[in-house]
């Protein structure tokens, strides 16, 4: 697979049928496994058959969906994207959408062929019962990323018996970079988690904040090694986005792009038992970015439809509406036919970059 005909779409879509090859081997271990992702599989399928029959009527549906279920969250990360945008903070706001309400936009996205829901926050797992509702939805697959520092038994058994919930653990590396961002404790914390899903065969995967610093060793074999023999399938590298300006010196530029472009090409011919992505990277091999609804979108906390996690702007309210109504609002789709998603850009998020233009079109 070269880098020109890589598209992230039919990656993702087929994407579950690499995990499905290792998780046939263990049907003997845990067939629960095994059974849901033949079913994925099926309804993964159905849904771009929807997904298409939608195109038709001349209506982009995406296959992916990003909803920060929460603005709360439990930690301080350095860095963190959500607090430098003011979307993440220790209290909970009181417009934040209830599990009933979230539990309709999962109904709405399943029903017009959406297959991929990751909830984010803030912290997810502070919400448990949105999650438990996402459990109903066995056609959609829930990406779960969390700093991981409140998995307890109750979450394992609630993974165990829904393989759609699929908890995606943040890490940095090694013990030193990961608890100078998130807090001390909190890799040996992961790691201890990580031991008992593999333990359980419950399907787990890490989320690894990329920089012009830290790259090399995310990609080293060693530290793909170490994440393999703990048992992790998914591996998402998050590109690094200096949301306040700050530490700019941080943010990857072409050559660390075209590393990771290069190696995680590697990577999914290397290890054919684990599941690579990139964000924003695989987006420059889709020609633009994907925000927007062009191929995902994001849904924020107390309901407001927007670009992605990276752009906090929007026009419309889901809770209010309906996800085909914001897929087709003013914002998107000015973003997705005025040619700022295709733009060149030095880094990160191309919409970052672009905040005026997009303040000028939300302010008409």
């Amino acid at each position: 697979m070269s880098e020109s005909d890589f598209n992230i779409q039919e990656y993702l879509t087929n994407g579950v049928e690499i995990i499905l090859k290792d998780a046939m081997r263990a049907t003997f271990r845990n067939p629960k496994e095994s059974i849901f992702l033949l079913k994925f599989t099926k309804h993964a399928k159905k849904a771009n058959k929807i997904r298409e029959s939608y195109d038709k009527q001349g209506k982009n549906i995406p296959g992916f969906l990003i909803a920060s279920i929460t603005s709360s969250c439990n930690l301080h990360c350095a860095g963190c994207y959500s607090r430098a945008s003011d979307a993440c903070n220790d209290e909970t706001p009181s417009n934040q959408l209830s599990d009933d309400e979230w539990e309709d936009i999962f109904r709405q996205a399943r029903d017009i062929g959406i297959s991929f829901i990751v909830l984010a926050g803030g912290e997810p797992m502070i919400r448990q019962d949105v999650i438990t509702k996402a459990s109903n939805y066995p056609e959609i697959l829930f990406p779960i990323f969390t700093n991981g520092t409140l998995l307890d038994d109750d979450y394992f058994k609630l993974f165990d018996d829904n393989r759609n919930l699929v908890p995606i653990l943040s890490i940095e590396g090694g013990e030193e970079v990961t608890d100078s961002r998130r807090g001390k404790g909190v890799y040996s914390q992961l790691i201890e988690s990580m031991k008992l899903m593999k333990k359980k065969n419950i399907i787990f995967g890490a989320s690894l904040t990329f920089t012009k610093e830290n790259l090399a060793t995310l990609l080293s074999r060693d530290y793909i090694d170490e994440l393999h023999d703990l048992g992790c399938k998914v591996v998402f590298f998050i590109e690094y986005v200096p949301m306040n300006g700050q530490r700019m010196d941080l943010a990857p530029g072409d050559s660390e792009r075209d590393l990771l472009f290069k190696e995680i090409d590697s990577l999914r011919n290397e290890y054919d038992d684990m599941l690579f992505m990139s964000f924003p990277g695989d987006e420059k091999t889709s020609e633009g970015c994907l925000a927007a609804g062009r191929g995902f979108f994001h849904i924020n906390s107390h309901g407001g439809a927007e670009p992605c996690p990276a752009s906090p702007y929007s026009d419309i309210n889901v809770g209010e509406t309906s996800i085909l109504e914001a897929l087709d609002c003013n914002l998107f789709r000015s973003l997705r036919n005025g040619g700022i998603l295709m733009d060149e850009h030095e880094g990160g998020c191309v919409l970052f970059e672009h905040k005026e233009d997009v303040e000028r079109i939300l302010k008409g």
